[in-house]
């Protein structure tokens, strides 16, 4: 990647899901990741389980530019997606964490 092009985003998210709940946050995931891959901007969408502890997720994303992140946080199925899983995991929602690559 040159200093001349946008850079990708890249981040993970990571939520830990209610006792007994850890299934209905997986189909949520699931659907929601369907959607994302099919953004003209993203790159990469991949949810992961935890193995040790199976109600933790993380999901690694890429985007193309800010532009498509940008579009991504926008989408009205990723509103929809975080009021259904507000209700599901512990704590106020899905924590962030952006990457820089080296």
């Amino acid at each position: 990647m040159t200093s001349q092009t946008q850079p990708t985003i890249a981040l993970y998210a990571e939520f830990t899901a209610q006792d007994g709940k850890a299934d209905e946050v997986q189909a949520l995931l699931l659907d929601l990741t369907a959607k994302v891959r099919n953004e003209p901007g993203n790159i990469t969408f991949d949810p992961h389980r935890r193995k040790e502890s199976p109600n933790d997720f993380f999901v690694y994303e890429i985007y193309r530019d800010q532009q498509a992140f940008d579009a991504h946080i926008r989408a009205d199925y990723g509103t929809v997606f975080n009021a259904a899983l507000a209700n599901l995991i512990v704590g106020a929602g899905s924590a962030l964490t952006f990457l820089t690559p080296l």
